[in-house]
């Protein structure tokens, strides 16, 4: 996964779990595209600051998908969806029997993953 993909997802998954200020200056860097400088200019903290608390929050939503694994399971989840989409769109592949059975299979494994 591509790092500001990856940081993102982690963020949308477990952002809220971090401190009102983490989550603030964490999103100014993610979402915002605000540069260290300007973080720590608007906010009155030194670049290192700035620097220093995202790759801690970088490492503490790291330690949340280690142990919940909620985008993984969310990726895997994705590729099933997209797996059945194309099984069921006009060009699918294999006979109607054979389309259908692979459609339960990944039926399964998505109420598994719930």
């Amino acid at each position: 996964m591509d790092k500001i993909y990856e940081q993102t997802m982690l963020f949308d998954f477990y952002g809220e779990l971090l401190t009102p200020h983490q989550r603030s200056i964490y999103e100014d860097a993610l979402y915002n595209d605000m540069s260290l400088g300007e973080i720590s200019q608007e906010r009155g903290i030194t670049r290192q600051g700035v620097h220093d608390l995202i790759k801690r929050c970088d490492k503490i939503l790291e330690a949340y998908e280690g142990k919940l694994h909620l985008v993984e399971r969310f990726a895997r989840a994705k590729a099933a969806v997209c797996e059945i989409e194309e099984l069921t769109g006009p060009e699918g592949r294999g006979d109607m029997e054979e389309r259908l059975s692979k459609i339960r299979v990944l039926a399964r494994q998505l109420l598994e993953e719930l």
